[in-house]
């Protein structure tokens, strides 16, 4: 049969017989077509629906919400199985070189992950107890004691990094060193690093804590650290700055359980075969939406994230569905 949507040819076997010919055109209610059109119309809008997508029944929006956050994970999953297939199934390990990535924030991300990829975890156990050892060995291992700083603190960083090199063999420094380049002072990489090497001294076991952990108010608990003492007269080793504290804040943190805890968890959940959906799906209900440009245009589509397992469906809406036009795989789309 030769399908066509407008029969304007005949298509012949050979010379003499045609082809039965199916035409769509006449089949198609003209109302749907108007649909279609409009919402694949090439005028400027940020998703073909815009105009639309506050008027979908809210039972229709919401379970599709449920499965986007879900398709999400699952993604965020299947990189955390890679991870876990280098490290011969370390959960432990694979935590730590999650938490280095996401301390990182988006400037240091990969910089931070090279250098967690390049740590052995055992390395981690054995200086864990010191941590002046912990810090000066994640600080060195980032690229940041290679320069001739005189400061007290620095030295005495520079040569704890240089005997652990040595004592545990490790690699020299070849990815890109980290960045102080478009940061808050807050987020600075020597800040970052020392908050997480007071998280790895308090904390033995870490992996275990967070899968035991059911509530919001508890991880912000086991995440109340630090930067190390220095730390609070400097941002970086060559200016001192006006005293403060800097702890993670409840912000930084929900960032670590939205990309970090939540994903992990599913994850080895899911290989035990225990997965409660509804436990996560509260547990992303606790934590306040993200708020970046996609969120903020979809607030503007009164198309409201109140948490961060709607924030994190619309991204998953946005990046998957709406850049890439597949309307018609979306609940959304088929809808209208």
């Amino acid at each position: 049969m030769h399908v066509v949507w407008e029969y304007d040819a005949p298509v012949f076997i050979n010379k003499t017989n045609e082809i039965t010919t199916l035409e769509l055109k006449k089949l198609i209610s003209e109302e749907l077509l108007n649909k279609y059109y409009e919402l694949f119309s090439k005028n400027k809008k940020w998703i073909p629906c815009e105009n639309d997508i506050a008027t979908i029944n809210s039972f229709i929006f919401m379970n599709w919400l449920e499965r986007l956050y879900f398709s999400r994970l699952e993604r965020k999953s299947n990189d955390i199985k890679t991870l876990l297939k280098a490290s011969n199934n370390n959960w432990e390990e694979v935590l730590f070189v999650l938490l280095m990535k996401n301390f990182g924030l988006k400037v240091n991300a990969e910089a931070f992950f090279e250098t967690a990829k390049s740590l052995h975890f055992s390395v981690i156990r054995k200086v864990s107890s010191n941590l002046q050892q912990l810090e000066a060995l994640l600080l060195g291992q980032t690229g940041l004691l290679i320069n001739n700083y005189e400061g007290y603190y620095y030295q005495e960083l520079k040569n704890e990094y240089q005997y652990l090199r040595t004592k545990f063999n490790l690699p020299e420094v070849t990815h890109n060193k980290a960045q102080f380049f478009r940061l808050r002072p807050m987020n600075f990489p020597t800040i970052r690093l020392s908050q997480l090497a007071n998280l790895y001294a308090q904390n033995q076991n870490l992996f275990s804590k967070i899968i035991d952990i059911a509530t919001v108010s508890d991880y912000y608990e086991l995440f109340n650290v630090k930067a190390s003492n220095f730390w609070e007269t400097h941002y970086t080793f060559e200016t001192t700055s006006k005293k403060s504290v800097k702890k993670l804040t409840k912000q930084f943190i929900d960032l670590l359980i939205i990309n970090t805890i939540i994903p992990l968890k599913f994850t080895y959940l899911k290989s035990l075969g225990e997965v409660d959906v509804s436990s996560l799906i509260s547990l992303s209900e606790e934590i306040p939406s993200e708020k970046n440009s996609i969120i903020n245009h979809f607030n503007e589509l009164k198309i409201v994230s109140e948490n961060s397992f709607k924030s994190q469906a619309l991204l998953e809406l946005k990046n998957e569905y709406c850049a890439k036009l597949n309307c018609l795989k979306c609940a959304i789309g088929n809808h209208l």
